[in-house]
């Protein structure tokens, strides 16, 4: 828990201060929008191969692998690289990271507690997301990026000269410090499973494995909904700062502070949920998505932040509350089904393919001069800036999608459910008949 909780803060720091990075540098507004997609560019190649990996080696050691390859794209990041390639080699390490931290709740814990210790890995997540963006919007902020930009360390010429690159190089001990609490986990006792020679080998059984969920009536009906709910929550930390400078005026640092609102609510419902909810209730939740869908195009008509921050705490608690009992079914499917390592990683294969497809349309949104449009003309809109218009619509968008496909969901579970009440009605008489002929 200590590992996930700095690893993940420091992941989150990140973010808000790669943003700032690009915005120091003059990059137009969709590479910002990008960094989310890019992050999880390596989620979806390498989702074949990361669970298997995770499964074959003590969770432990393949945590401390994934915080050093994350140390590494911090240090392209310093030394001249792009940021949004150097950003994709941290989500590489994240990507590799994933199965693990989830995989070893269940070779430590039985399904009944399975709720329970998601809500404390999912509230300290969610923790880390709260401290880290305040962390990174403080780095990066003139207060503090002035004393760290103060140390001059003789003879070495670290060529850090910004508020983002001061920022960077003390997530990077932040890195180490998760690095270090990896080397304190201890062996589950869990059987490893080798990995093939050729790893190409892994990909029929990747597809196998993510059909078998797909197939499966609760596996298909949590994976898609957990899928919405990241593909949108992974996106919506940009979302919220891009929002924050259109409908607030605020700077990147004050934009952090209502990214890590969002968090709270998130982390309040995630515990509610733990605490309230068993995993055969899971699939209640869904009209929950739904309301969460439609409150996001709410958030359009809001100018004032005493009004945005408690409602962005009510928007996160919804979300909190619909996922962890939705993430500990398909954790639950998935482990019965093909072993944790392999279920975690199509399930972040799924999640992260709909943070790039849904990331990839807002820095679509965000390179399209939306004023000369006849819609936007006669709402009045198009006096607004193109950052400011791209933001709006883009909540429009997610909050429709949101909404949309959970009801699309709903309607996909009620009829599964009156498809097994009737198989099982088949089955009964068949049973019957058999008696009065037997």
């Amino acid at each position: 828990m200590s590992a996930q909780f700095f690893s993940s803060l420091a992941d989150n720091a990140l973010f808000v201060a790669a943003v700032e990075l690009l915005r120091n540098t003059g990059q137009p507004e969709w590479q910002r929008a990008a960094l989310v997609p890019m992050f999880a560019l390596f989620y979806v190649l390498l989702a074949p191969f990361v669970g298997a990996f995770a499964d074959s080696q003590p969770k432990g050691r393949v945590m401390l692998v994934s915080n050093t390859i994350k140390v590494i794209g911090c240090l392209m990041m310093l030394f001249g690289t792009h940021p949004l390639m150097a950003y994709a080699v941290v989500g590489l390490g994240a990507a590799a990271y994933s199965p693990a931290k989830y995989g070893i709740l269940t070779e430590l814990l039985p399904s009944s507690q399975l709720v329970k210790a998601n809500g404390w890995i999912e509230g300290l997540t969610i923790a880390s997301i709260i401290l880290g963006v305040l962390l990174g919007g403080q780095l990066v902020g003139h207060s503090v990026s002035h004393l760290l930009l103060s140390f001059d360390f003789p003879i070495i010429n670290t060529n850090i000269d910004t508020p983002p690159e001061a920022a960077i190089s003390v997530l990077i001990f932040v890195y180490m410090l998760a690095a270090w609490f990896n080397t304190r986990i201890p062996l589950t006792g869990a059987e490893m499973r080798p990995m093939p020679r050729n790893w190409l080998t892994l990909l029929p059984d990747f597809w196998i494995c993510n059909m078998a969920l797909w197939r499966d009536k609760l596996g298909q009906i949590s994976l898609s909904t957990t899928t919405l709910f990241w593909g949108v929550s992974g996106n919506l930390r940009y979302i919220v700062l891009a929002w924050s400078a259109a409908a607030l005026g605020y700077s990147t640092t004050q934009a952090s502070a209502l990214v890590g609102v969002v968090a709270i609510g998130t982390a309040v419902g995630a515990v509610l949920a733990s605490l309230k909810m068993r995993l055969e209730h899971a699939t209640s939740l869904m009209p929950l998505g739904i309301a969460m869908g439609l409150l996001m195009i709410v958030l359009n008509v809001i100018t004032n932040v005493w009004v945005a921050a408690p409602f962005l705490i009510l928007l996160g608690a919804i979300g909190g509350f619909l996922v962890v009992p939705m993430n500990a079914l398909l954790q639950h499917r998935g482990h019965n089904l093909m072993g944790a390592g392999r279920s975690i990683a199509v399930q972040n294969f799924n999640e992260q393919a709909c943070i790039l497809g849904l990331g990839a349309l807002y820095t679509l949104v965000a390179t399209v001069n939306w004023s000369e449009f006849a819609v936007v003309k006669a709402v009045g809109m198009q006096s607004l800036k193109p950052e400011q218009l791209s933001a709006y619509l883009a909540i429009t968008l997610f909050g429709m999608l949101v909404a949309g496909v959970m009801w699309l969901i709903k309607r996909w579970h009620a009829s599964n459910q009156i498809h097994h009440a009737q198989e099982l009605e088949r089955l009964l008489n068949i049973a019957r008949n058999d008696n009065l002929h037997g």
